[in-house]
């Protein structure tokens, strides 16, 4: 496919450039719908007058329409997007990009969405289904159990994954850690819940509290209904976890004032399992917690981290540098493009 790509290019250049161009279009309003012309020509940095004639074009094919509120796509240009996705990330050189990100960070592979999720929030729903996919290449058929960590984007992430991941297989999916300290939906358990009903696989909940104090752990870890299920959870076969920024994870999870200045002190930038990181890798703080620890991801034959955002890329690269090497990382161009520029 390459190849005949590097022959219409060269028969007819234009031709490929206004096809990228129209592509670009939809998939910006379909980001940002509805979304008036002049907002969308500053966003993608194309003249008003050039906008029109392109968007007056996508209307007369009936891929996009006009409402009071702005334009937005019609069902059949969200085929046309889906359908393009692959050969416009060809076009875009993205899988060059997944490959020299998947080096530099010494880690399986990497999968990078379009866009950025800190200036357009639907990418997070193209991460998603990225996340479905990668799970039914990796999964074996047969009985497979799946640790889920909580959080905002693996909630997103959650709705993304469909039934097809249980076809000759038999899903359990379980919380990563321990499920009381956040906000209900976006609880561990409330997460791992969700992918169960989404994927039609089974949940098992950890009902603990997500920070505990040693002393607390080994009352907890006598009981046999808690002890059961930890054991399930630290000997899945597979994690899906995010990686966040440190000192706006600690804040959400309204950890101690004195903890949060110390991250800052110690220039925490990122943080996964409970565990905070800074610039160079090293971990500066740990939260004492049931369920995975960075140990036992290196016995899990899929790991998968999902995080995106130009915002996140210290965070992201500060934790690859503890990444089990069969690690694959769903993220987007913001953060691609800002890890691999540095």
């Amino acid at each position: 496919m390459n190849q005949e790509l590097d022959w219409i290019e060269q028969l007819a250049p234009d031709m490929i450039e206004t096809m990228v161009q129209r592509f670009m279009i939809i998939r910006h309003i379909y980001w940002t719908q509805p979304v008036g012309r002049r907002t969308l020509a500053q966003e993608i940095g194309l003249t008003e007058r050039v906008l029109r004639t392109e968007t007056d074009f996508l209307k007369q094919q009936g891929l996009i329409e006009t409402t009071r509120s702005g334009m937005i796509i019609t069902v059949k240009g969200r085929s046309v997007l889906d359908g393009l996705n692959p050969l416009i990330d060809d076009l875009a050189n993205i899988h060059q990009q997944e490959e020299e990100l998947a080096r530099s960070l010494g880690i399986a592979r990497c999968l990078i969405v379009a866009g950025d999720i800190d200036q357009q929030e639907k990418v997070v729903e193209e991460m998603g289904k990225s996340v479905n996919e990668a799970l039914n290449l990796l999964l074996p058929l047969g009985p497979s159990v799946i640790a889920v960590m909580g959080g905002t984007t693996m909630a997103e992430i959650a709705h993304c994954l469909t039934a097809k991941l249980s076809e000759k297989r038999s899903l359990t999916f379980v919380p990563a850690r321990g499920g009381i300290g956040e906000t209900v939906a976006i609880q561990a358990n409330s997460v791992s819940s969700m992918m169960a009903r989404r994927a039609g696989g089974n949940h098992r909940a950890l009902y603990v509290p997500e920070q505990l104090s040693e002393q607390a752990y080994a009352p907890l870890l006598n009981e046999p209904s808690i002890q059961q299920v930890v054991q399930l959870i630290r000997n899945s076969d597979a994690v899906i976890h995010s990686v966040g920024q440190a000192i706006k994870m600690a804040r959400r999870r309204d950890m101690d004032t004195q903890v949060v200045a110390m991250l800052q002190q110690k220039r925490a930038v990122g943080e996964a399992f409970g565990y905070f990181f800074d610039e160079s890798g090293q971990i500066v703080y740990k939260i004492p917690r049931i369920g995975v620890q960075l140990e036992d991801l290196t016995r899990m034959k899929c790991v998968i981290a999902v995080a995106g955002g130009s915002s996140k890329a210290k965070a992201i690269v500060a934790y690859m540098k503890h990444a089990p090497s069969q690690t694959w990382l769903i993220t987007d161009e913001g953060a691609a493009k800002m890890i691999l520029k540095k």
